[in-house]
């Protein structure tokens, strides 16, 4: 519980919009009230970057993956198209599973691949946002008929995926999404992902590589200010789904590299001193002017360290797959 603000900050009016859906009894609401709770209450404090990605922000993260300076979508996708090919004919993939799938833009890359190799019988797209999944289902069915196509709405960081498989099963985690996790978190995550994959499966990683500071900078710091509004849209999403009354423009974005840690760090910065309440918590928090609420990291590898990161749950570099300009790689993952 955070302690009793001054009696001269400005309090924002709660907010009466939280989530209608979810019953404190609910053990996932359980769960994100307690994780909700322990990063506000830390140091330095943190928000969940699952809460990105409702509707509005899954639009502007589309956005961003089109900016000039977003340099990660376009590399991944280079890659994609010129590995799919070889990736499926060594993988021979009956079921696709994708963690993070989003709009399954650049998924199509596999998918085709896939069906060229006449192994694919079932496309698993999981994402937070099931509004995203509902979209994509219905695209694909246009897309690729015939194709079984089971759309997850789930937080497949929270609890794992338990899924029957069809057989050999290539599981893709895209988009640099490993990067999110740091530490012990990513060990766990690689970990969870073992029994998905089965004995016989694979992973396939979207990894950003360590790279001059500018295009990171750059990247995280667009001129359009899209990063920005989507860093902010984080707040929408915690005021609705918990109580919370957050104003996102009493904060300012800021992404800056961390170099002893290899990874960007995104913030938002209270722009005053101030006090927000998060109804669902009963939760008061002081902000001081200037102080940071962490969103999301972003850590950046060399194959080097990927591998120690792999060997610590189980997992090897099967083939390595870097872009040319060494911007970006794709590693082709099997278990030990």
């Amino acid at each position: 519980m955070g302690s009793m603000p001054p009696d001269n900050l400005p309090l924002r009016a709660p907010s009466r919009r939280a989530d209608p859906a979810s019953s404190p009894r609910d053990p996932a609401r359980a769960r994100a009230l307690r994780e909700l709770r322990a990063g506000l209450t830390s140091r330095p404090r943190t928000l969940p970057s699952k809460y990105f990605y409702d509707a509005a922000g899954s639009a502007l993260f589309e956005r961003i993956t089109a900016l000039p300076e977003y340099y990660l979508t376009r590399a991944e996708d280079a890659l994609l198209r010129r590995r799919a090919p070889e990736i499926a004919a060594s993988t021979e993939a009956q079921e696709l599973v994708e963690l993070g799938a989003g709009a399954a833009t650049k998924t199509r890359r596999l998918l085709d691949a896939l069906r060229e190799q006449g192994t694919l019988q079932r496309y698993v797209p999981v994402d937070v946002d099931a509004t995203m999944i509902a979209r994509v289902e219905q695209d694909l069915a246009v897309l690729y008929p015939g194709l079984r196509v089971d759309g997850v709405a789930a937080d497949f960081i929270a609890e794992p995926l338990k899924m029957p498989g069809l057989g050999w099963r290539l599981v893709a985690l895209l988009g640099s999404t490993l990067g999110n996790f740091a530490g012990s978190q990513a060990t766990q995550l690689l970990s969870a992902l073992r029994p998905v994959m089965g004995p016989n499966g694979r992973l396939l990683l979207g990894v950003d590589l360590v790279k001059d500071e500018a295009v990171l900078h750059a990247a995280y710091n667009d001129a359009a200010g899209v990063t920005a509004a989507f860093n902010r849209n984080l707040l929408r999403v915690v005021n609705r789904r918990f109580g919370a009354n957050f104003d996102p423009d009493a904060f300012a974005h800021l992404a800056s590299w961390n170099r002893r840690a290899r990874r960007v760090e995104m913030h938002l910065v209270s722009r005053e001193a101030q006090k927000v309440e998060i109804a669902s918590l009963g939760l008061t928090l002081s902000l001081r002017k200037g102080e940071r609420l962490r969103t999301e990291v972003s850590c950046k590898y060399t194959r080097r360290s990927l591998q120690r990161l792999l060997g610590r749950a189980g997992l090897t570099i099967q083939r390595w797959m870097p872009a040319e300009d060494g911007s970006f790689a794709l590693a082709l993952i099997a278990r030990v």
